[in-house]
Parts: structure tokens; sequence; C-alpha cells
């Protein structure tokens, strides 16, 4: 069964208190708060979708492995001397050092 988010309607007609509720798809809607009787209104939330595109993912497919086999350079920024080094890739011709 889905679980639905209600909040209570204050007296001017403000958000109040939020609270969850499982009921089946099937049930109207509450109009009340099962314990105080306050009007009560459901809350649309946007759903919780799982994404290829997570940070964590990102993180991992632009590792530095993935980046060398996939046949291409990177490079980290030294922050002291401001210089480029390659960290990734194995191609002879990208330069080990780039200033910039």
């Amino acid at each position: 069964m889905p679980i639905y988010v209600y909040e209570v309607i204050t007296g001017d007609g403000s958000s109040g208190e939020r609270f969850e509720i499982e009921q089946p798809m099937s049930a109207a809607p509450l109009t009340q708060h099962p314990r105080t009787g306050q009007p009560v209104r459901r809350v649309y939330l946007p759903p919780n979708l799982g994404s290829k595109y997570t940070p964590g993912s990102t993180q991992n497919k632009l590792s530095n492995e993935n980046v060398e086999k996939a046949g291409f350079t990177r490079y980290e920024r030294d922050k002291l001397t401001g210089t480029y080094h390659k960290v990734a890739g194995k191609d002879s011709a990208a330069p080990d050092t780039l200033k910039p």
C-alpha cells in the first residue's frame, strides 16, 4: 500500500504539521486528522526515482581507470604551481605536464 503525506490546515489557511499515513489507492483522501480531527489536505511530492546519473555513479564513470580505458587523458592542476599533471591516459603524444 502506498504512503501518503498530509498536512494540517491551520486557522489562517497556512500549512501546519505534516504526517504520513498508509492507505489503499482506492481509499478517498483524508479530510480530517485521524487523532485530532483537524482539517487536512494531501501533499503531493515528487517521486523518488532511481537514476543511473547519481553523483556516485558519475564519480565512478569518471574514475581514472574508466577515463584511461575509454582512451582519454586526464590532467589535474597543481594548486601551488598552477601546472597540470597527467594522472590518467596512455597516449604517448600527450605531454606529462602542461603549463597554463
